[in-house]
């Protein structure tokens, strides 16, 4: 078959060079810590160039031109130029692209370079840089003078493919790309210099016409091949480039392969990968070689309009070597190949080319680096004993508080500090590193993947290094750390190396295919002064281009995955700081608000570096997990990891803040990775049409929960909601914010968005606020004309802006800031926001110059909009207030049955039920909505009259805020209980209690015993657990006494 798609062999009139792949020994696969032979290939070339003919008219006039401009003697002038075509080695692909005149001037050049070299008596000294870029974007040649094996350090040639990669390789999309063919000359540039030049000829793709798609889903490389590279490529290099893409097409992170060139010590390496998956690769995999003292011949980077990348380095030994032999080292450039694809501008391993700085080594530096920036930064003692003494309730304590807080997290431990120490104690680390020590060997004796049979008998380089230091004990590495370490800021730092190789559970570290860091730690070396609810379980993701977390408070728990954007490099930094702390408070919020659900509280956050794509930063993090879900006995798994924690973990992703349309990916991706039992639960938000997912705003989810409050405190208060002014944050192109205007009739006065602010004293045209919230546009889109005399609309990009007033909003944006502080209604309902927009040191801002509250009741729609400090300074101020745990959990509620939904139905049960067919919804989706919709609105309604109830009796003398959280604690702790009770063993109580947790609609089509036999175990004793705990509590109240559930519990059993 594959004969089918290879090119007719190429005319006598061609020169060959480079490989010949017709593999003579199938079947390589870089197995668990194995080295098996590589694919071994005839000596023969692999791409053919065409002679150039007209060579010999081309070196006369060059000997014309050189003599002309008189820079070289006339009697050396034929030498020279002879020198240079005919001695120097230089491909004729040079001697064919270029004019007369520019070789000419690269030969006087070179001459003035030997000239210069000659006057210093340094032959060292003897440099070439020549370069030229096409200005109109054609492509470009760099010529360099380099010695083999070694990484150039000064001059341009020090910065060529760093540059290459920025300018040409790493923005690379199929319609805009450049391949690269790079080759090192034969001869030296001189008699007296070992330096021989290194040519890189960088060219425009130019593609073929989109190609039909093959009936195998397989892509026929000529089709999507760029056309010089068809006209060179032999029909053996297109057989193994055709397998790669094969490969790479089915695979998110790099496919390699090694080949062994029949009777010669020359090894080529071949990575595949998908275009964008990672960036400055090409320059990092030099460093990489040239660390295990080998050079490249030839290089070659090929693209292809599918999206997929070939690299191709010809890999040799430099003679006299003191390295390991290249028939063992090309198996760790192979694997550390892997790493650098994570990782390609780990700092601790381009600084370090010439220090013995191994990747593995380094890029464990990076991990622990990162770990330290967000785990060093601890409060100490001191505050707590502070904190402890001083009044948070009082906003001046508080504000202090805050205030220290922030100092000790921003001044005590910088990045750029804990990078200073690891460097200062490189004795320790071994960061610059010349063998494994200390910190990574106890990492890696841990967590270095078993070795079998194969390796036992050849054992790679990673192994070997690892058994050339004596491996210490937790205790006596610490102590070797404490004796050799005075400052106890740098002990600190140390310490946290340690600490962290103690937690972490597995790692993805050394599996050959990955395209981030993940690590699945024990999250008890939390301080619980800081974190007071301690969590259950917890995922470090580390890329080139972000970082991210995924925490979980029960072993069956889920939440939304959040991206963190980043305005400047301040507020990135920020971010960066406070990142773990961010995700610790989201979760600790969503575990409040998944008090009636199965699942307990989590959160996922990811931070890109400035100038990431938000979406390649989701994928690579989703992908990274998916690396420590997937059993080890799966076959997607190709190289089996250490699993310290020994079970299987389900995992539930949802949507949050910048990932809602990234829900269907990874769902999809999870079940190309093989999780085929899972991978309909590991995402809610998906599409209804193609998924089945159930969307909280076409559906208004979360909205309906909010409103059940809304209406509470009109029903309580006796209110007319026409009559209501309300301010609203989060506009009409959000869900929150679009489905309040939907929902809601009150005369809304101002919203702010991220547009801008929107504001009308008299009331905001409705029919003008629905028309864009059905469109879901944001507020700079609203008609103007529909303001009254004393409205208006700033938008965030104007300045200077007059306002019916008189006042001048000088800047849109900082107006837009800290517009919630200026408006005055009866109700606020947050919709968005990001996290303490209003905190202790602001919240004062909310109320008049007499003390009186700007707003009557609040509702908060949005996670974490006020602090605790603030709802409750404003509590104190008579506010009725409503934090986000209650206010907004229909969202969750929503995902909880969407995962059941999943859980309970086949795979094909859940394609004819809950995917829609030709664009409609089947009865039975329909149903489930309605009956989603309903236990929403149920949950909410209980809730709310519990709290009011509870603050009735306590005559206000508790916050609604602290009920809310002693209220969701209480039902968090009877859920943990009864989990492990004995109660969900009584088979009547159980199933009476799932006919009513589990929707009719769901109950109806399948059954009720077929479903308890499909439901995992674990998820049935949460769903049980969360149903009964929330129906006694919201029954009984908070005051219930064990009588009461005596009762309660005598009627489960019950029809």
């Amino acid at each position: 078959m594959l004969d089918a798609v290879l090119p007719r062999p190429t005319t006598s009139s061609s020169i060959h060079r480079d490989f010949n792949v017709t593999p003579l020994l199938n079947g390589h696969d870089s197995g668990a810590g194995t080295e098996v032979s590589p694919q071994r290939v005839r000596n023969l070339p692999g791409y053919t160039t065409p002679i150039f003919n007209g060579k010999d008219e081309q070196r006369a006039k060059v000997k014309v031109d050189v003599t002309a401009k008189g820079f070289i003697p006339r009697e050396l002038v034929e030498n020279e130029v002879d020198w240079f075509y005919s001695q120097l080695g230089i491909d004729d692909t040079y001697f064919q692209n270029e004019s007369p005149c520019v070789i000419s001037d690269h030969i006087i050049a070179l001459f003035g370079a030997k000239i210069l070299a000659f006057t210093k008596h340094d032959f060292s000294k003897l440099v070439i840089d020549l370069e030229k870029i096409d200005e109109n974007g054609n492509g470009a040649t760099f010529i360099h003078t380099s010695l083999p094996g070694l990484t150039s350090t000064e001059g341009p040639g020090a910065t060529c493919e760093s540059r290459i990669d920025s300018l040409y390789l790493d923005k690379s999309t199929p319609s805009e790309c450049y391949r690269l063919e790079t080759y090192r000359s034969i001869g030296s540039i001189s008699a007296t210099a070992a330096k021989q030049l290194r040519c890189y000829f960088i060219t425009r793709c130019n593609f073929p016409s989109p190609p039909p798609t093959r009936a195998d889903g397989h892509t026929d490389i000529r089709t999507v091949s760029d056309t010089a590279f068809l006209e060179s490529a032999s029909p053996h290099t297109l057989r193994a480039y055709q397998k790669i893409m094969w490969q790479a097409e089915s695979c998110y992170g790099p496919v390699m392969e090694v080949y062994e060139v029949e009777g010669t010590r020359e090894r080529r390496l071949v990575i595949g990968y998908k275009m964008g998956g990672t960036s400055r690769f090409f320059s990092a995999l030099s460093h990489l070689y040239h660390f295990y003292q080998l050079y490249s011949a030839r290089k070659y980077v090929e693209q292809f309009s599918n999206g997929i990348t070939i690299i191709s380095l010809y890999l040799n030994p430099m003679p006299n070597s003191t390295a390991a032999p290249i028939e063992h080292s090309i198996f760790q450039v192979m694997k550390e190949a892997s790493l650098l694809y994570c990782l390609p501008d780990n700092p601790f391993f381009r600084d370090s080319v010439n220090s013995g700085h191994a990747v593995q080594e380094a890029t464990y530096a990076y991990c622990g680096w990162v770990f330290a920036q967000h785990f060093c930064n601890r409060l100490g003692p001191a505050y707590h004993h502070l904190r402890n003494i001083l009044d948070e309730s009082n906003p001046s304590h508080a504000e202090v508080l805050n205030d220290i807080k922030r100092r000790f997290r921003e001044e005590t431990f910088t990045r750029d500090s804990i990078a200073q120490v690891i460097h200062a104690h490189s004795e320790i680390v071994r960061c610059p590193f010349r063998s494994i020590r200390l910190l990574y060997v106890n990492f890696a004796m841990v967590h270095y993947p078993a070795a079998d049979q194969t390796s036992r008998l050849r054992p790679t380089l990673s192994y070997q290094r690892l058994h050339t230091t004596q491996p210490l004990s937790d205790t006596e590495l610490h102590d070797k750390i404490r004796r050799a370490v005075s400052n106890k800021q740098d002990l600190q730092v140390l310490e946290s190396f340690l600490i962290f190789n103690k937690h972490v559970l597995k790692t993805n570290f050394y599996q050959p295919t990955k395209v981030a860091l993940s690590f699945r730690l024990a999250p008890n070396f939390l301080p619980q002064g800081e974190y007071p609810t301690p969590l259950f379980g917890m995922f470090l993701v580390i890329g080139n281009e972000f970082r991210g977390f995924h925490i979980r408070f029960r072993d069956v728990a889920r939440g939304g995955i959040r991206i963190v954007t980043s305005r400047n490099e301040e507020n990135y930094m920020i971010n960066k700081r406070m990142l773990f702390d961010e995700n610790y408070g989201l979760a600790a919020t969503q575990s409040l608000k998944n008090k009636d659900i199965p699942e307990g509280g989590a959160k996922g956050t990811i931070l890109p570096s400035l100038g990431a794509p938000p979406r390649r930063c989701f994928e690579k993090y989703i992908d990274a997990i998916i690396d420590l879900l997937i059993p080890n006995h799966s076959l997607e798994i190709k190289e089996r990891h250490v699993d310290l924690y020994g079970k299987e973990e389900l995992l539930f992703f949802g949507p949050d803040e910048g990932t809602a349309d990234m829900m269907d990916w990874a769902a999809l991706h999870a079940r190309d990775r093989g999780a085929e039992t899972w991978w309909k639960t590991f995402t809610t938000g998906k599409s209804a049409e193609l998924l089945g997912g159930v969307p909280h705003d076409t559906y208004g989810m979360t909205s309906l929960s909010i409103r059940q409050y809304v209406l509470g405190i009109y029903r309580q208060f006796a209110l007319r909601e026409t009559d209501i002014t309300k301010v609203q944050t989060g506009g009409p192109d959000g869900d929150l914010g679009s489905n309040e205007i939907l929902l809601s009739s009150d005369k809304t006065v101002a919203i702010i968005d991220g547009s801008g602010v929107l504001a009308d004293p008299v009331g905001i045209n409705r029919k003008e606020l629905i028309r864009l919230a059905k469109l879901r546009s944001p507020v700079s889109h609203f008609d103007k004309t529909k303001l009254s005399k004393d409205g208006y609309l700033v938008k965030v990009e104007e300045q200077d802006v007059k306002l019916p007033s008189g006042e001048v909003v000088l800047d849109g944006n900082d107006f837009r800031n800290g517009a919630h502080f200026r408006f005055k209604a009866d109700l606020f309902v947050p919709c968005g926001g990001r996290p303490e927009a209003v905190n202790i040191s602001n919240v004062a801002a909310l109320t008049d110059t007499e003390g009186k509250p700007h707003f009557k009741y609040i509702v908060e729609g949005a996670n974490l909009f006020f602090t605790q400090q603030a709802r409750l300074h404003l509590e104190k101020r008579r506010v009725v207030m409503f934090k986000d745990s209650s206010a907004n959990k229909g969202g969750v509620t929503s995902s909880s049955l969407e995962v059941l939904a999943g859980l309970a139905l086949t795979t094909q049960e859940y394609l004819d039920l809950m995917v829609f067919k030709d664009g409609k919804p089947s009865d039975f989706y329909l149903n489930y909505v309605k009956d989603i919709q309903a236990k929403i609105a149920e949950n909410a309604a209980a809730e709310f009259h519990c709290i009011w109830q509870e603050h009735a009796r306590l005559q206000g003398a508790k916050p609604r805020t602290q009920i809310s959280d002693e209220l969701s604690i209480m039902l968090n702790e009877l859920h943990t209980k009864l989990e492990h009770s004995d109660l969900f063993e009584d088979v009547p109580s159980r199933k009476g209690v799932m006919r009513r947790a589990i929707p009719t609609t769901l109950v109806k089509q399948i059954g009720l015993d077929t479903l308890l036999e499909r439901l995992p175990e674990p998820y049935q004793r949460a769903l049980f657990s969360s149903w009964v705990s929330s129906h006694f509590i919201y029954k009984y109240g908070v005051n219930s006494s064990t009588i009461d559930f005596f009762h309660f519990a005598r009627d489960l059993s019950r029809e």
